[in-house]
């Protein structure tokens, strides 16, 4: 019997690093939405890679866009961090801060391999507004598995609801002396490759100063961690003794104090959460997604990475599977696929590779059509993972491929 011990983490909106993926994001959906509202063909869609770094007293903005548009970037900023709940109370007041920036436009030498992807630059006709070159090489990972309804791992699932509750209790004044800044982890103990027993849970939240640390931690059990893990449990049919009051280790704020958070505590920077926004460390690789325009393959090609794998695992080809896609500046089609379906499927996974192939296309142009990311609210993405989210309607959480998949190897059950 194999056994052991999985752990992963989450963080809400008023961690410092989402904090730069929010502002980020936030900027690329303001050029988004003027591009649509001018109703632009795909190719005049704004061409965008903002990194954001905040700081006490201070923001800092970096990065390459080309637009036909305006956007009052400081502005974004500032209601961006507003909207995630700072203020001066919590040490980072939007309308006090420094926002500083230093963005240039995309190269040239990049935009012609994205405009005019190689397979069509020596032809005669280029005007093709749907097919565009990868923006730059790389490798994007995908994962799913049967372990929960979402078809993600359990770990990194229940430690986004976590940190979600956590964050809407504060939003919605339950808890009202609860800080934007939090963390949760989860530990999950597995037997023969099921989620079994919850071994730990750390979460933890800035607070106002003054708050006696028995009335945080049992104010916190009784709304944020209880009504999420009974949720949980009944949602994934997971076993009664899944959690146990007396056995599970609750560490609740475990230095007893967290009043100084956010970009006061720590700088945060865009991308640095890959991890968390992802799998949870499961299927690591690949660039991070914040402040990048579908054009990226870091963002596009994960999206699409996943597509594939929960419908796999959703046609029963496998229990658990992970997708490689790696792609070559300027050109459309991926330069490999591979697929991991770690001993649970019945199939060669070649032959899966092969059933990808014709069922997908698989190239920049083709991942935005079928996803429409040009239509895509990207800020709400940028805390709590970009996939599994029941709480959004995301087309790369479709399960449309699952039949189709089923029907070219005339497999009749789903999960």
């Amino acid at each position: 019997m194999k056994e052991y011990v999985f752990t992963s983490e989450s963080v809400t909106e008023g961690h410092p690093d989402k904090v730069a993926d929010r502002i980020s994001d936030a900027i690329l959906d303001a050029y988004l939405q003027e591009d649509r509202k001018n109703n632009r063909k795909y190719k005049e869609f704004s061409r965008v890679a903002v990194e954001t770094i905040v700081f006490t007293g201070g923001c800092l903005l970096v990065g390459q866009i080309t637009s036909k548009s305006f956007v009052n970037i400081p502005l974004v900023v500032r209601n961006t961090i507003k909207d995630i709940g700072y203020d001066i109370t919590w040490g980072y007041d939007p309308d006090y801060i420094a926002v500083i920036t230093s963005i240039d436009p995309q190269s040239p030498d990049i935009s012609i391999g994205v405009e005019n992807p190689k397979e069509i630059r020596d032809k005669e006709d280029i005007s093709d507004d749907t097919r565009f070159g990868a923006g730059d090489q790389g490798m994007m990972f995908g994962f799913a598995c049967n372990e929960t309804k979402e078809l993600m791992p359990a770990p990194i699932l229940l430690a986004h609801r976590l940190a979600y509750r956590l964050s809407q209790v504060r939003k919605q004044k339950i808890l009202d002396y609860l800080g934007p800044d939090g963390k949760t982890q989860v530990s999950i103990y597995y037997q023969d490759n099921k989620p079994t027993f919850l071994t730990d849970i750390v979460l933890s939240s800035q607070h106002k100063d003054g708050i006696p640390y028995k009335v945080l931690v049992d104010d916190i059990i009784s709304v944020v961690i209880e009504p999420v893990l009974d949720e949980f449990i009944q949602e994934n049919q997971l076993n009664k003794n899944f959690f146990d009051k007396d056995k599970t280790r609750i560490h609740i704020n475990p230095t007893g104090r967290f009043v100084i958070g956010g970009p006061r505590a720590d700088s945060g920077l865009t991308g640095r959460k890959v991890i968390v926004d992802t799998y949870g460390g499961y299927a690591h690789g690949g660039g991070s997604f914040s402040g990048k325009d579908p054009t990226k393959v870091d963002r596009s090609g994960a999206y699409m990475a996943r597509y594939i794998a929960k419908n796999i695992v959703k046609s029963n080809l496998a229990k658990k599977v992970e997708v490689q896609l790696a792609y070559v500046i300027g050109e459309e089609n991926p330069v490999s696929i591979y697929i991991n379906t770690f001993n649970t499927s019945t199939l060669e996974e070649s032959k899966i590779v092969q059933a990808i192939k014709e069922l997908c296309d698989l190239t920049p142009g083709g991942i935005i059509k079928n996803f429409d990311l040009f239509n895509v609210e990207y800020t709400p993405l940028s805390a709590y993972g970009h996939f599994g989210r029941k709480d959004l309607n995301l087309n790369w959480e479709k399960i449309d491929l699952s039949e189709k998949l089923k029907d070219f190897f005339s497999i009749k059950n789903s999960v």
